[in-house]
């Protein structure tokens, strides 16, 4: 999977890439916080519209071309987001980048599922997770002390190094997915409402949603509250905050107990983990702050993983499709995320974005709650 996995890892940091560089963006452009954090909400965007096109074309032309294909596209937008000169253009390119991206990150659960999962079981999704952390981490961490010790273009346009490289070795060493896995799917409104009938993915689509949200909201405006009182953090110290994501890292453990209860139990356990993180991180106590990030991290990626799982086994065929669905509402649901929760900022500062979260995590816990129900009801 090493191929792979340094690909997913790849996308991932060049998709967050300004998220710890939010306040210095909008210093460097003065725009607001809400305005800044459009810099996320852009590329989520954006790759929510483009998942309708990557997963019916990875049905078509395979996964591996798909992902070949996405890795090197996504090179020259990555380059030139460091010289942009103002923030129209910045966003501009943020877009171009962000339709790159569902060639890789969407594609990349039915390409799990199909070339690796029938070896490894769970555990595989549970790495593609632990690879996708392993991103953020650079995108964050990387980026932030970069900034802080240079400038944030250099920071910005050094990551077009990762996606190069990583092209090139998918191009050497990535497996095909199995002939008989892929099916040739039209992309019509019939065709997504078959898959739509599926409560699985219904379920699966509307928990993982919620939780990138609340996600969003959290990691996208922590680094405000952080460097107001009574924390008064440096640039450095709150990208190093980021840190907290090697949490994301027991993807492959909920994976393995995925295996054992299910998928929607560790999703629920994932949710009620990542509320308990943001009500501790109302606490003005740095510690406990930190604490309740932890604690959001691994319910997220967690219950991503397991959510993960759902979409994958919701369908036997067009398995691109359900994953365009998937992603399209969950990064639709990301870009909101990135960018509502900061104008619950600018006007209730942190319990507000709280707020946001806390009430995204109810509704995916009775999304799933609901379907549960319902799956036991038609089975008596």
């Amino acid at each position: 999977m090493a191929p792979f996995l340094v690909a997913a890892a790849a996308m991932f940091a060049v998709m967050y890439s300004t998220q710890a560089i939010l306040p210095e963006l909008g210093r460097e452009f003065d725009v607001t916080p809400s305005q800044a954090g459009l810099t996320i909400s852009v590329v989520i965007g954006a790759l929510a519209v483009g998942a309708w096109f990557w997963g019916p074309l990875s049905d078509r032309i395979g996964r591996r071309a798909s992902l070949v294909l996405a890795s090197g596209a996504i090179v020259l937008p990555t380059v030139l987001v460091a010289f942009a000169p103002s923030f129209p253009v910045l966003l501009g390119l943020r877009v171009v980048q962000g339709l790159c991206m569902p060639g890789l990150i969407t594609v990349g659960v039915p390409y799990v599922a199909e070339a690796y999962a029938p070896q490894l079981g769970s555990r595989a999704m549970g790495y593609y997770v632990a690879a996708l952390v392993a991103g953020g981490l650079i995108g964050r961490v990387g980026v932030a002390l970069i900034t802080a010790a240079t400038s944030w273009r250099l920071a910005l346009g050094l990551l077009a190094l990762l996606p190069l490289a990583s092209t090139l070795l998918m191009r050497r060493g990535l497996p095909p997915e199995p002939e008989d896995a892929r099916r040739t799917t039209r992309l019509s409104l019939h065709d997504a409402g078959r898959v739509l009938r599926s409560r699985r993915l219904l379920a699966a689509t509307m928990a993982g949603a919620t939780m990138f949200f609340a996600f969003m909201g959290a990691f996208s405006f922590i680094d405000f509250r952080l460097e107001r009182p009574p924390f008064s953090l440096s640039e450095a110290a709150t990208g190093l905050v980021f840190l907290v994501w090697v949490m994301g890292g027991f993807g492959p453990v909920a994976g393995r107990i995925a295996d054992r209860r299910g998928w929607a139990i560790v999703t629920l356990g994932g949710l009620a983990l990542a509320a308990t993180g943001v009500a501790l991180s109302l606490i003005d106590v740095l510690p406990l702050v930190l604490v309740g990030l932890a604690l959001i991290t691994l319910g997220n990626f967690s219950g991503l993983t397991a959510a993960q799982l759902g979409v994958a086994g919701s369908t036997e065929q067009d398995r691109g499709l359900a994953s365009a669905l998937y992603f399209s509402a969950y990064y639709l649901a990301g870009a909101i995320g990135a960018w509502a929760p900061g104008l619950a900022f600018e006007r209730w500062e942190w319990p507000g974005v709280a707020v946001l979260c806390l009430s995204a995590y109810a509704v995916g816990a009775s999304a799933l709650l609901l379907a549960r129900r319902s799956a036991r009801v038609a089975a008596a």
